[in-house]
């Protein structure tokens, strides 16, 4: 309910704001300027004026409350249906053009008709003063100032609504996972905006001058020159000043939406396809919102697609080279899991654990270049057999620098090349040490022993699970990363519940 009581708010200061804009550019500058006015005449002018002022008031009132009474419903009503919120949405939508309405309307008649009766009533018993021609005089200002101020008015409100329409779009979602939206449906076109501005904003300050200098010539008041000048620039001046704040009002409805796409583009250009324009207008740029969201739609669908393809991609390669060993099959896709697991115990963020997944699923991939004799070995490996074994984090480089694009798999080949590295140097192909060793290739030493460990082979059994954690803590610091194989065991006590807390402590 605050954001509606917000609205009203925000609402009613805009109406005041243009009021006074508006009374102060014509009326201020009329009355006092053109008129000669009796002092005997001011007081039952303030009376018609008083009166007139309650009349108004009373009659846009009522409008103000059937125009808002389907969005003040969707605030009272708990659970409102998804008819409830979209006719809300519309009506958000149309609320600029009905204050419109209301001021040139009820507003502008409540105002006018009171004040023209009361002053031919108080004409009539001699308890004003004027001519009558002055109440034609009253009648075209009172249309200039509803004509400014619904102007002012409209602009203000366009903007007013935009937490309303968040609110209603909101709602929708959460309740009933639908979008509201006007699919480019125009409630007042930009055509008719521009027009009706530029006819307001552009006759405003000859029709004030004409009506000014009309007022002042009726009364046979004979003007100085000098004091002529000064007086039709101050005209002129309030006149010119009405209309560049008009002309500022109708640049906003242009910025703001533009301002809006251009950064939505740009989240859109730097791979953000969940982003959505808000569809705040109801001119034809909720056509190109409309458009730019169902685009982005199209985008985002294409990106989960090639997504769940290369996923696949390396699901499948690591299936296919696993598939050569019957006894290791499945070792890749559990290698990139307990990595992953490693990774966030490391606190490594979404993308660095996506990255380590798949440099873990093709961690192996070398091991396509080694002939089968020596990778399908059933006894123990010679030392010429384990020096070509030895070999496949290089072969896997070379195979991974030959798959396009090449970005995609640059960031997988320090982790495929090195996770066969020691601490101590003692590790292979390059005989890195500690601080030299790949982040990536340090997590995978300790994911890909666990797992060759505890996995069987022709020759043996593969271990229990407590035995080769015991081997882990054992190597930390010479074989493997010390923190990461603290990393992982905590992991997997959590996990299977081992009894084997005792067997290590943090480096």
């Amino acid at each position: 309910m605050s954001v509606y009581k917000n609205f009203v708010k925000n609402v009613g200061i805009y109406y005041l704001f243009g009021s006074l804009i508006a009374v102060i550019g014509v009326g201020v500058v009329l009355i006092p300027t053109t008129l000669s006015l009796e002092a005997r005449d001011i007081l039952p002018l303030g009376v018609v004026v008083f009166l007139s002022f309650l009349t108004m008031i009373s009659i846009e009132f009522y409008f103000f409350r059937r125009h808002t009474k389907p969005i003040k419903h969707i605030f009272l009503t708990e659970n409102p249906t998804f008819q409830e919120l979209k006719a809300a949405y519309y009506q958000i939508h149309r609320f600029p053009k009905l204050t419109g309405y209301r001021i040139l309307g009820p507003h502008l008649i409540g105002i006018s008709v009171p004040a023209i009766l009361l002053t031919i009533f108080f004409i009539e018993i001699e308890l004003l003063h004027i001519p009558y021609e002055y109440i034609l005089y009253g009648l075209v200002c009172a249309i200039l100032i509803a004509g400014m101020h619904a102007m002012i008015e409209y602009y203000h409100t366009s903007s007013a609504i935009f937490p309303l329409l968040d609110h209603v779009q909101q709602e929708a979602l959460q309740r009933y996972n639908q979008e509201l939206t006007l699919e480019g449906e125009t409630v007042v076109s930009l055509k008719t905006k521009f027009q009706l501005s530029a006819l307001l904003f552009g006759a405003f300050p000859l029709l004030l001058f004409s009506l000014a200098t009309q007022m002042r010539l009726s009364q046979g008041e004979a003007l100085l020159i000098e004091i002529y000048w000064i007086w039709s620039m101050l005209v002129l001046l309030v006149g010119c000043g009405l209309s560049l704040y008009g002309a500022r009002l109708l640049f906003s409805i242009v910025q703001q939406p533009l301002n809006q796409l251009h950064s939505k583009m740009k989240q859109v250009q730097e791979g953000c396809f969940t982003v959505r324009a808000s569809d705040y207008y109801s001119d034809e740029f909720s056509q190109t919102i409309h458009g730019f969201n169902h685009m982005v739609k199209g985008l985002e669908l294409r990106e989960n697609v090639n997504n769940q393809l290369y996923e696949s991609f390396f699901e499948t390669l690591a299936t296919t080279l696993d598939a050569r060993d019957s006894y290791t099959a499945g070792h890749s896709l559990r290698v990139a899991e307990y990595a992953v697991q490693i990774g966030k115990k490391a606190s490594l963020d979404a993308h660095q654990l996506l990255i380590l997944r798949k440099t873990g699923l093709l961690h192996d991939i070398g091991k396509i270049g080694v002939p089968d004799h020596v990778l399908l070995k059933d006894g123990r490996l010679t030392k010429e057999e384990f020096k070509v074994i030895q070999q496949h984090p290089v072969l896997g480089e070379d195979i991974l620098r030959t798959i396009q694009p090449a970005e995609l798999m640059e960031k997988l080949i320090p982790g495929v090349r090195s996770h066969h590295e020691r601490i101590d140097g003692k590790g292979y192909p390059d005989q890195l040490i500690d601080h030299q060793i790949p982040l990536y290739g340090k997590i995978l030493a300790v994911a890909d022993a666990y797992d060759a460990m505890t996995s069987d082979r022709p020759y043996r059994m593969g271990m229990s699970k407590e035995k080769a954690l015991t081997i882990l803590q054992e190597g930390k610091g010479t074989q493997w990363d010390a923190q990461f194989v603290d990393y992982f065991c905590e992991w997997l006590i959590d996990e299977h519940q081992l009894e084997v807390s005792s067997l290590f402590t943090h480096s």
